[in-house]
Parts: C-alpha cells; sequence; structure tokens
C-alpha cells in the first residue's frame, strides 16, 4: 500500500482556518448531517437487507446504521442513473423538472437548491467526492469533486480557486479514490469545518462503479468463495418481459439488456472480463458472474472499511451522536438478476436503493419501515432535520416522522414514480415508465428516443405482483384475472404523471408514441410486433458492420 499523499497540507494552502473550538459540543442543537452515497451500491449488496449475499458480510460498517437507526425497505429512484438520481437529490424535484435527463446533465449553482437552503440555515456546506453534474458545484462553500466519472486510481479532484472552473485541480498518486475522498472529508472536518456551524457534508464514493476497479489489498477477499448466484440468471421464465423485452417471438432476447453471460452478443461481462473463450456458455457465465461479483464486492468492502474509518473519527471528536448520518446509493443495480449487468431497469435491483439513517437523539435503534420513499423526497427530509419546510419549488415530500417512528404520516404516498429517458444508450435499455405500490408494480416500454438513439423498439406493458412474485419473473399484464389491477395501476400512473407535472410537453413525439399505445388493443400490438422486426433488422446490420 502507498504512503498517503497527506491530505491536510492541501487544505492548509486552499482554506481559510477557523480558531480551534471544542467540537466536543455544536453550537447550534440541530444534528450535523452527513449525507453518504455510494455509486451503484445496490440493496442486495448491503447485509442488513438479507439478500443472498448478506452471509458472505460484505458490509458490517453500514449494518452498523440499521442496527442503531432505521432501514426503508422501499427506498425507490425515480431514474436509475447517475446523474438524473444526483439532480434529484439535490433539486428535490423530478427530471423533466430539473432537466437532467440523462449523464450530459447540468444542474447550475442557482439550482443546487439544497446546498442553497442548508447554508440560509446556518449550515457549513461541503461537497467531497463523485458530483457528476457537470457545472460547478459553486453553491457549497467547500468542495473537492471527482471530475466526470473520475479515476478509481491516482484521482483527480476539481476545487475552488483563483483559476477559472474547472481549473483548479489537485492529485493523489498512489492512492485509491476511496481512500482518497474519506481522507479529503476527514481533513476537511479536522482542518476546514467552521465548528460555530453545525455542517451539512454530502460525501460521495465512486466505488463500486463499473469497471470495479479495487485496491490491491482486497485482491484475497472472497477469492476462495463461490458467490450464490440468482436463479433466474439463469433460468429465464416464459412469461418474463414482454414483447418489449423479448421480442414478438423471442428475437430479441438476445438485444435488449446487457448480459453477464454471452446472450448479449454486442456487451457482455464474459466479453468484457476476457473470459477464455473455449468455455462453454455456462461455463462462461458462472466464471463472468464470479470476476463481476468479487471486483464488486471488493468495492463495496473498500466503502465499508472507509466509513468505519470516517465513523471513527467522528466519534473522537464528539459528533458521531450529533451527526444525522444516511448512507444509500445514487440507486441500484443489476448483479446477475435475468441475466442483466448495470441499472436504468424498473426492476427492483435496479430501482430500489439502500437507505439507513442513524440519528440517536430522535430516531430509535432497530426500525424497518415499508414506507414508499423517492429521491426527491431526501432534500426535504434532510431539511426537515435542519429545522427548515420543505420550499414550494420542490417536488418531494419530508419523512422525517417516518424515520423518527417508522410509521407513515397520514396521506403518506402509495406509490413511487419511474422514468428512464435514456433508450438504448449504452447497455441497451429501452425508455420506459411506470408506478410501483407495495403489491404491484406496472411498467410500460414505450421504445423511443429523444435523440440519444432514435432507433425504435417495440412498446409495450409488464405487470408484476409482488407479494406472489417477489423476483419479477412472471409479467401479468395479458392474465384475465389482473385486468382490473392492471386498469387501476394504468389510472393511478396517469394520475401520477399528471400530478407531477410529467405531461410529455418536453417531448412531444414520446408523447405521441405513449398516448398512441397507451391502451395496447389488438392492434397495438399488431404494430409492435412490426417495430419488433424493424429493430431485429437494424441491430442485425448493425452487428456486421461492428464485425468488418
Amino acid at each position: 500500500m502507498p504512503n498517503r499523499v497527506p491530505v491536510f497540507v492541501v487544505f492548509l494552502c486552499l482554506l481559510t482556518i477557523g480558531s480551534f473550538c471544542s467540537t466536543n459540543v455544536s453550537a447550534d442543537e440541530r444534528p450535523n448531517i452527513l449525507y453518504i452515497m455510494s455509486d451503484d451500491h445496490t440493496s442486495q449488496a448491503v447485509g442488513a437487507y438479507g439478500s443472498r449475499l448478506a452471509g458472505l458480510n460484505p458490509t458490517p460498517t453500514i449494518d452498523r446504521l440499521a442496527r442503531e437507526g432505521v432501514m426503508f425497505e422501499n427506498a425507490f429512484c425515480t431514474n436509475s442513473i447517475c446523474s438524473p438520481s444526483r439532480a434529484c437529490v439535490l433539486t428535490g424535484q423530478y427530471n423533466h423538472v430539473n432537466g437532467v435527463y440523462d449523464l450530459r446533465g447540468k444542474v447550475p449553482a442557482e439550482q443546487q437548491y439544497l446546498a442553497i437552503e442548508m447554508k440560509k440555515a446556518g449550515y457549513h456546506t461541503a461537497m467531497i467526492g463523485k458530483w457528476h453534474l457537470k457545472m460547478e458545484p459553486a453553491a457549497f462553500e467547500h468542495y473537492c469533486v471527482l471530475p466526470g466519472q473520475g479515476k478509481y486510481f491516482n484521482p483527480e479532484f476539481r476545487i475552488r480557486g483563483d483559476r477559472k472552473w474547472p481549473k483548479n485541480t489537485i492529485q493523489f498518486d498512489g492512492m485509491h479514490s476511496v481512500d482518497a475522498i474519506t481522507d479529503l472529508t476527514i481533513s476537511w472536518l479536522k482542518e476546514g469545518w467552521d465548528q460555530d456551524r453545525p455542517f451539512f457534508l454530502m460525501h460521495h464514493y465512486k466505488s463500486p462503479h463499473d469497471y470495479f476497479e479495487y485496491a490491491p489489498r482486497y485482491e484475497t477477499y472472497l477469492a476462495d468463495t463461490e458467490i450464490p448466484e440468482p436463479d433466474n440468471m439463469w433460468k429465464r421464465d416464459p412469461k418474463f418481459g414482454s414483447l418489449a423485452t423479448r421480442g414478438e417471438n423471442d428475437e430479441l432476447i438476445p438485444h435488449i439488456g446487457t448480459s453477464i453471460g454471452r446472450r448479449n452478443p454486442r456487451r457482455s461481462y464474459a466479453a468484457d472480463f476476457k473470459i477464455d473463450p473455449s468455455l462453454s456458455d455456462e461455463a462462461a457465465k458462472r466464471a463472468a458472474y464470479n470476476v463481476y461479483l468479487k471486483a464488486y464486492l471488493r468495492c463495496v468492502k473498500g466503502v465499508d472499511d472507509n466509513l468505519k474509518r470516517l465513523f471513527d473519527h467522528l466519534t473522537t471528536i464528539g459528533q458521531l451522536d450529533n451527526t444525522l448520518i444516511i448512507y444509500t446509493g445514487d440507486q441500484g443495480f443489476m448483479l446477475g438478476e435475468h441475466d442483466y449487468q448495470d441499472k436504468r431497469w424498473m426492476y427492483e435491483e435496479s430501482q430500489r436503493m439502500p437507505f439507513l439513517v442513524r440519528y440517536p437523539k430522535s430516531i430509535p435503534a432497530g426500525i424497518k419501515t415499508d414506507a414508499i420513499i423517492e429521491n426527491v423526497d431526501f432534500a426535504p427530509t434532510m431539511l426537515a432535520f435542519a429545522g427548515v419546510e420543505t420550499p414550494e419549488y420542490m417536488q418531494g415530500q419530508s419523512f422525517r416522522e417516518i424515520c423518527e417512528t417508522g410509521n407513515e404520516t397520514p396521506g403518506w404516498k402509495q406509490s413511487a414514480y419511474y422514468r428512464y429517458w435514456m433508450h438504448m444508450a449504452h447497455h441497451d435499455n429501452p425508455g420506459h415508465v411506470g408506478i410501483r405500490t407495495k403489491d404491484h408494480k406496472l411498467i410500460f416500454y414505450y421504445g423511443a428516443g429523444y435523440g440519444v438513439n432514435d432507433v425504435r423498439t417495440p412498446p409495450a406493458w409488464e405487470l408484476y405482483d409482488l407479494k406472489q412474485d417477489p423476483r419479477e419473473n412472471v409479467n401479468q399484464y395479458d392474465n384475465p384475472e389482473y385486468a382490473a389491477i392492471a386498469e387501476s395501476l394504468k389510472r393511478q400512473l396517469a394520475a401520477k404523471r399528471t400530478q407531477i407535472g410529467d405531461t410529455g410537453a418536453d417531448y412531444p413525439e414520446i408523447e405521441g408514441v405513449i398516448q398512441k399505445f397507451w391502451d395496447y388493443g389488438p392492434t397495438e400490438k399488431a404494430e409492435s410486433a412490426k417495430i419488433s422486426n424493424q429493430f431485429l433488422r437494424y441491430r442485425s446490420m448493425e452487428l456486421k458492420e461492428k464485425k468488418k
């Protein structure tokens, strides 16, 4: 392990240091607020959520937050992709309102609402780690952020300085980003935090984003362990999916959604991780899965170990119990389920996030709640703990009372909204919109883009009974027994779109497709089948060109 850069030296050069007042008691009775977010850390890779991976004990430090605070079992992102999710947290608004639809998204300083409101409330604001929103995080009093995705090794950070953004940088040669980000945060707490004010600190890790480059010290972690596999990675139920994700006669199964094994000829982890091409398809998939999961969990282990360092420091300075600590991911992640990789999907593993909160002064230990929360609700909730009412321009709602009691407040939302805009970009996911209640999930793959990728894919609906089928293996949309449920959910989805203002006015051509296929009778299904065949011809030609 290389020697660490003495980060405090950098801060002595860059920050105006306040006097060394006592850190044992905050000058303000309100809590410090520490918002920790890892990139792509899904709930099934957090031990407290009890998934198939829990026995590997990947997150003992994060699990402590669940034991000593509240664990949300139904925390959902509204768009499972990095920049849009971060924009929802920062603005308290859905993406069609904050304008961040995809990875090109920007949030200018005057719209960095969470930082603005926290500063107005008297908090010392800081943003450290992965930012991924293009424009300078200028609303924060202090920032030190990775450029774009950032690098795992020898990371560079953008800082405030005399030169125009983004030219002021510092670099940490010989370090892994997970260690550098933790060092930067601890150094700010030691040397930069104005201790006359409570702090609001957003502490964001790059890990465990692909391609899962873990610190070398984790090379032996899980080395001799066969990682538990999801059953539906191997056997795709014939009733899973729809014409949108399978094609008229399953012809699109190789082309929708990137894969673990060799199913998708354009992109798979079998190819990305250079699995021996002489292996059978089954052996190659199993090998790719184990490489993938071990690398992913080694990155997760790096996060967990570094959070222990951070929590230990808060304990040392007497601030652990004075700090509201939130841990979450910017979205979920597919860990082989349905033979899918990455995120973007509205399926559970991608839409669901871990969300754990510890603050012993008002949150009892060991609470679990199935209340539905969305990432647009995070900002109002943090503001509520800071004593700030939710601004009218925010669309989310505070769930502070749920944190403190585990009980839903009267009239609390009973569904989560979802919309993925980046049609067929990067991981071959069609554009879709949907609604998730506690019992059911309705997804509408409208299959149209807005300039990122204009090739059409077939529209279709999927309905999953989450009580009977929590792994979402059987699409019940065409089952007559679920007809009334499907119609009710469609009405709820339409009402939700109206309520939050997702009217389609921003992209009327896409909205035209949504309305055309909304009722989805025999005529619409026949048209969708034609689109499926057209897309297959397009993809076949694309692959032929790639081989030349």
